[in-house]
């Protein structure tokens, strides 16, 4: 199984659904903040905002605003500490002091408990309500579940829980489904009593004997790579450590590729070489990247007759390639430009290749094994337009099969060798479509899975030779779910620049537009992620209770196109935030939800969202839930020896430069905290999170404690033994699930 770079929204957003990954995929990791507009001014509160009056909460009751004996919050120590620009701006950051790299600190840590200790007294008159949610929660997962197996050369792979485990089994059959089974990797069994354990990615030898996985039992995605031989069951002595999460076998069987990480600052520096049986000291390099604004990842072609090394930024791409029988001699596709983009795929004798040259929306080419290396022989089999963006690319014997977006949606589109194009067929107006795992070339079976705010995830197999298609599962739903119970929409709304903002939104049949419902909004809107309207059965305890869920697909993401992207980073950031809160207004004023009972969920750079908003428009929001969140986006961005900084200049700007600088400085949701009113707001963090340290929420959390103004509780909580994507297990995540929706829905005076 082949994993990139979990991001923010893999944390958040509720559309974790694909039924498996390929054994052969090659991703490269992706930007980190994200399971994450013109000019203002600092401090920014727009005419209309101001002249706005909070809305009454009068009528919205709140069992925790009832006990009278609710502790004093923790009250974090000032200490001055000057944080000093290259071009002479200097901040005081009295709460720099939390920062501990070594996560040792006697008094940080003294600091982080007493906050758990204070939510911990906080929460305590819902203890019954939040248990409730949790069973409620995990009552609706099928425990002994498992997904739709897929064939890969002579084996069928699948992956499969137990009943009452935390962890999965990943296991495959010879032949067909009713072989013998053999468990590959039981990840209970290798989580043992640990606090917290992850296999991010397994790749398999060639003759699929050997298996080369990725784990982790801190959370902080510095990976150690083991190696099981599948045959005898042993565990062979390999232990290759700081590694990233990527592994391309070479040809041999006998030697793989993986990438080395910068012990501090997590980059991906060095691809090298590791021989089954040698020390990991004796690992040839490959291949070094000396810009610190790239990614890097390694990975094996569609055709698997190549090696290739991966390397991203924010705006440009470079590709490497080597035969994988012999992959000695690595060579470069296409040298790396400022905003131009690839990624080439082989098979059948052809590179294919998805580029953003002359294309901002993206285009198809296609060229010779022999003329690869030369651009001007690169010719279009999908030409660009500016109405689709294309977002992925599968390469069959006789087919291809294209990830598009169109409209705000996902759709898939069939090119077959012979005839006419055409599209897979939805059945909702707001729905998600995405191609699923197809392992092998050689078929004429396309699997694609298909997902709405109403339909569990479902994954499908359609034949384009002659049109059949079979569902092959339907995520079951426990604890009487009938999928027509529900209603979604499509809905739009309009920016205060005039852009119109597409919304997604769910509720329960019987539900009346009269104002009085409270409503759950989410977004993300960075890093060109879109938040695509998918299934999440943790919804449903939100709509049983009368409530409504939106989606915001705000600027920042991909929804409509790489404009869409564009116009939501670097100096465009602040659409992001601002697109938020016209959805909000909008939604209320249509009568979807009262003014004193919405809700905002974001986190990583979700949580910058929530942050941004709570300063500019807190009046709109009763309550927050701000996870993992980026809140101290300056400081962040000016130290180059945390992870992702460097990769991230072309997302957000480098304030090294005075433009940038003023910019991220009006809206740094730390730097813009103000003596006022904030809304309710519950923040999450992991002490060993890689992608958002764990000491900006921190000093996000100290600072606003000691600036607002209302009575509001502010609820913080630190898991100790987790990283950027929360507990590991299954049912722990749960239990954190429903700590934040108890308290948003107390807050809200949603009932049980």
């Amino acid at each position: 199984m082949s994993s990139g770079r979990a991001n923010g929204a893999g944390f958040l957003q509720f559309s974790c659904w694909s039924d498996h990954a390929s054994p052969t995929t090659s991703p490269v990791p992706g930007p980190g903040r994200q399971p994450c507009h013109d000019r203002v001014f600092r401090h920014h509160r727009h005419p209309r905002e101001r002249a706005q009056s909070a809305p009454s909460t009068q009528r919205v009751e709140s069992r925790l605003a009832a006990v009278a004996d609710l502790p004093a919050p923790p009250v974090a120590q000032k200490r001055d500490y000057q944080v000093e620009a290259p071009h002479g701006a200097v901040r005081n950051d009295e709460y720099y002091w939390l920062r501990d790299d070594t996560r040792e600190d006697p008094d940080m840590l003294a600091y982080l408990n007493a906050e758990n200790a204070y939510a911990d007294a906080v929460m305590a008159p819902l203890a019954e309500f939040e248990e409730h949610l949790f069973q409620e929660l995990v009552g609706r997962i099928k425990q002994d579940d498992s997904s739709v197996p897929f064939q890969y050369k002579d084996y069928w792979y699948y992956t499969r829980f137990e009943t009452g485990q935390e962890y999965p089994i990943h296991a495959r059959r010879k032949g067909d489904m009713d072989a013998p089974e053999e468990v590959m990797l039981d990840i209970n069994e290798l989580a043992g009593d640990k606090a917290f354990y992850q296999v991010a990615n397994w790749e398999l030898s060639p003759d699929q004997k050997l298996l080369a996985f990725a784990e982790d039992d801190v959370g902080r995605r510095q990976y150690t790579i083991r190696v099981k031989n599948l045959e005898t069951g042993e565990m062979l002595p390999v232990e290759v450590r700081g590694a990233s999460a990527s592994i391309a076998w070479a040809g041999d069987g006998q030697s793989f590729f993986w990438v080395e990480n910068d012990p501090v600052t997590l980059l991906t520096k060095r691809v090298r070489r590791h021989v089954i049986g040698a020390d990991q000291s004796e690992d040839a390099l490959v291949y070094e990247e000396t810009d610190d604004s790239f990614y890097m990842g390694v990975g094996l072609t569609r055709s698997e007759q190549y090696v290739c090394i991966f390397v991203r930024s924010t705006v440009s791409s470079e590709q490497r390639c080597a035969p994988a029988a012999e992959p000695t001699d690595f060579t470069v596709m296409a040298p790396r430009e400022r905003d131009f983009e690839y990624s080439a795929d082989h098979l059948a004798g052809r590179w294919v290749i998805r580029t953003n040259w002359d294309a901002p929306n993206f285009r198809i080419m296609q060229v010779a094994d022999d003329q690869v290396g030369d651009r001007s022989k690169w010719r279009d089999l999908v030409a660009h337009d500016e109405d689709v963006f294309i977002s992925r690319v599968e390469l069959f014997d006789d087919f291809m099969a294209i990830g598009e977006r169109s409209g705000g949606l996902t759709r898939v589109r069939l090119l077959p060798r012979e005839g006419e194009p055409n599209y897979v067929s939805a059945d909702e107006s707001a729905y998600t479509m995405a191609l699923s795992t197809n392992a092998q070339p050689n078929t004429d079976w396309l699997r694609y899975t298909y997902t709405s705010l109403t339909t569990p995830a479902t994954t499908y197999e359609l034949n384009i030779a002659t049109g059949e298609r079979r569902m092959l599962k339907e995520q079951e739903v426990l604890g009487g779910f009938d999928k027509n119970d529900y209603v979604t929409e499509r809905l739009w709304a309009q920016a205060r620049d005039g852009t119109r903002i597409p919304v997604s939104v769910v509720y329960r049949q019987g539900f009346e537009k009269d104002g009085s419902a409270a409503m759950l909004q989410y977004a993300y809107g960075s890093y060109g992620s879109s938040s695509d309207p998918a299934f999440n059965s943790n919804i449903i305890s939100l709509l049983d209770r009368g409530m409504v869920y939106s989606i915001a697909h705000i600027r920042g993401g991909q929804e409509m196109g790489r404009h869409w992207y564009e116009d939501g980073k670097l100096l465009n950031k602040v659409n992001t935030f601002t697109d938020f809160i016209d959805v909000t207004r909008f939604l209320v004023a249509e009568g979807y939800a009262a003014p004193d009972r919405v809700a905002a969920l974001g986190g990583s750079a979700g949580g910058l969202l929530m942050g941004a908003v709570a300063n500019m428009a807190p009046q709109d929001y009763r309550v927050m839930i701000s996870l993992v969140p980026f809140v101290d986006v300056v400081t962040t961005m000016l130290d180059e020896s945390i992870p992702l900084t460097t990769n991230e200049f072309d997302e957000w700007g480098n304030p090294k430069d005075p433009q940038f600088y003023e910019y991220m400085l009006s809206y740094s949701p730390y730097d813009n905290i103000e003596a006022k009113d904030y809304p309710a707001t519950f923040v999450g963090t992991g002490l060993w999170d890689s992608q958002v340290q764990y000491w900006e929420p921190a000093k996000y959390v100290a600072r606003l404690r000691a600036h607002k103004t209302d009575d509001n509780l502010l609820v913080f909580r630190t898991q100790m033994e987790a990283g950027h994507g929360g507990r590991s297990g299954r049912f722990q995540r749960y239990r954190e699930w429903a700590e934040s929706y108890a308290f948003m829905l107390d807050q809200l005076g949603v009932r049980e």
